[in-house]
């Protein structure tokens, strides 16, 4: 499969569908653009991948100082765009002190005087992350100000933990949660049910990662060098994909971010473009599916 981008023709004949986020008039795209799309490209080349992303209808990019150099490749190539697009940031301090650095060199590469959106970033140990981040003196404290200050405006997390994520919306009234919502790690796993559950419960907007996850990778696969920005093996087959994503869009996610690479972000827009909900005849085909993978999390 080619790593190249739809025609433009292909483009303008059907534009992203997109849903309410958050309690303000804001909408975003189903599909979102993760910077690791960027990280390490020529900056020519991430100018044309963005361009070519909103053109197709993306109007909501999300990045992390933790993703390389891509904060630095995203703001140039967003910057032309930057005043019709959303978007998402996030902080791996747990104080606020380094949160608040993060923020400040976050704005300054991206090359915008806000974010949409700033996150606590992959909160997982309830002792290393959560109670940190919640305390005195937490990070907590500085996405507050920025959002007081206007450099922020709406508040998030990311979690790789049920308990982490359950913990999280107790503790704050956040605007979204950044979660892996995958068939896989959804039926096999047990992960993501409750929290999906209590987000709908509490009005949280959910943003979905990991939609293309098979599994881990196995042990020296061939396949794992040409998908080197991804940790796990993702699905590449376009059927296998079509049904991951599908049912990842049927649950109750604003939008979701595809894997990092050029080739699986184009197949994912693809089939964004033309969502359908998932039947009961594919769910039950994807949970036989997922009783023969590892999945890549577990509650």
């Amino acid at each position: 499969m080619s790593a190249s981008a739809p025609s433009t023709a292909s483009s303008n004949a059907a534009k992203l569908p997109q849903r309410p986020y958050g309690k303000r008039a804001v909408t975003l795209s189903i599909l979102g653009f993760g910077g690791i799309l960027v990280m390490n490209a020529e900056q020519d080349h991430a100018n044309r991948l963005v361009a070519q992303a909103v053109e197709a209808g993306v109007n909501y990019f999300d990045v992390a100082p933790s993703y390389g150099n891509a904060q630095e490749r995203l703001g140039p190539a967003l910057e032309p765009h930057r005043k019709h697009c959303f978007l998402a940031c996030k902080t791996t301090a747990r104080d606020a002190a380094g949160a608040r650095a993060e923020l400040q060199a976050s704005l300054a590469q991206l090359r915008t005087d806000h974010f949409d959106l700033y996150q606590l970033h992959g909160l997982v140990d309830m002792t290393k992350d959560v109670d940190p981040a919640f305390s005195k003196g937490g990070a907590i404290e500085t996405l507050q100000e920025a959002r007081k200050s206007g450099q922020v405006r709406h508040l998030g997390f990311s979690a790789h933990s049920v308990e982490a994520a359950l913990a999280a919306l107790d503790r704050f009234a956040f605007d979204s949660v950044l979660l892996p919502v995958n068939f896989a790690t959804f039926y096999a796993g047990h992960f993501g049910p409750t929290v999906l559950k209590k987000t709908q419960e509490q009005q949280v907007s959910v943003l979905a990662l990991k939609s293309l996850a098979r599994q881990r990778w196995p042990e020296n696969h061939p396949e794992r060098k040409r998908y080197s920005k991804v940790w796990y093996q993702p699905l590449t087959d376009p059927a296998e994909a079509e049904l991951a994503l599908r049912f990842t869009l049927s649950q109750p996610v604003t939008a979701a971010l595809p894997p990092g690479e050029e080739e699986l972000f184009w197949l994912a827009l693809d089939i964004a473009r033309r969502f359908r909900p998932i039947t009961a005849e594919e769910t039950q085909a994807l949970q036989k599916m997922a009783a023969t993978i590892e999945p890549i999390f577990r509650a």
